[in-house]
């Protein structure tokens, strides 16, 4: 692809604490002085946002550039899947996992700004996960079912305290209910595993929640999940088990046990999946990977 001559920025102003409105403006201002014509669109919330970047696809234009973080990312994913339309990234988010995997600056708007201007872009697979009720989402980077999706669930309850540290407070919540729950897991069409564990994680990429090398061994190309089960009761033993996964060294544990397949059936009652760090559906559900699924603006 050459330099796009118009691109539509959505942002997030709430991203990052609010590093999304400024880091917008600061890849705005990069992208007119490359000749790039922007067309900005603000989203109020969520639904909001969705149909300003419908809209805008509609209308058309050369590449959707998100300012914000993993989860405005995986709003743009469900619009962007299966297109022509390529995905640039300003990072203005908390974990920005997606960034990570391409190698683009986490602080640094006009360095990700020269990358869209640049125009180069890379086919990646996406994550594809289809609801009981058959409805389809997407992800770019990991699906979490079991104790981090419980924790997520547990944290958005909560009002009290903001950013991180309500995240910190509710794993120490669940981790004083740690219990092994009752999955039941089929490969690629093969038998279903009815099997207790921990948690279970999807990866089309390597890492989640800011950098977890969850699935150390994932590769965006290769049309493939690499999936990765932990089964362990003990709180001592995931506590431990906690800091090698920001190493990826939790797969050479006993307790942990990892897969690679084109798509899993997966279920657990009362268990709902999150991907990009965002809510998806209850299970059950099937996930799969999508090869080359999405164009992405890369160095």
């Amino acid at each position: 692809m050459s330099t796009p001559r118009r691109v539509t920025l959505l942002t997030n102003p709430a991203s990052g604490q609010g590093r999304g409105s400024a880091a917008a403006q600061r890849a705005v201002v990069r992208l007119q002085r490359r000749g790039v014509d922007v067309v900005e669109l603000i989203g109020s919330d969520a639904a909001h946002a969705r149909r300003l970047l419908d809209e805008a696809l509609e209308h058309g234009t050369d590449a959707v550039v998100i300012a914000g973080g993993d989860g405005m990312i995986s709003l743009a994913l469900q619009a962007l899947a299966q297109t022509d339309v390529p995905l640039g990234i300003i990072p203005a988010g908390t974990g920005n996992d997606h960034a990570r995997e391409f190698g683009i600056s986490r602080d640094d708007p006009e360095a990700a700004a020269d990358i869209v201007a640049a125009g180069r872009t890379e086919t990646i697979d996406l994550g594809r996960i289809e609801a009981a009720d058959g409805t389809v989402m997407w992800f770019g980077t990991v699906m979490a079912a079991g104790f981090d999706s419980l924790v997520t669930d547990r944290a958005n309850r909560m009002t009290w305290p903001r950013g991180r540290m309500r995240y910190n407070m509710a794993m120490l919540a669940e981790l004083s209910q740690l219990r092994l729950l009752p999955f039941r897991v089929s490969f690629d069409g093969g038998p279903v595993d009815e099997t207790q564990l921990t948690f279970a994680a999807f990866g089309n990429t390597r890492s989640y929640g800011g950098g977890m090398l969850i699935c150390p061994g994932a590769d965006r190309h290769d049309g493939l999940l690499d999936v990765t089960m932990a089964a362990s009761a003990s709180r001592t033993k995931l506590i431990r088990l906690f800091p090698t996964v920001f190493k990826g060294t939790h797969v050479n544990r006993d307790e942990v046990k990892t897969v690679r397949a084109r798509t899993i059936t997966i279920d657990c009652p009362g268990i709902n999946a999150y991907a990009d760090g965002e809510f998806m559906c209850p299970l059950p559900v099937t996930v799969s990977a999508a090869p080359g699924a999405l164009r992405v603006l890369v160095p």
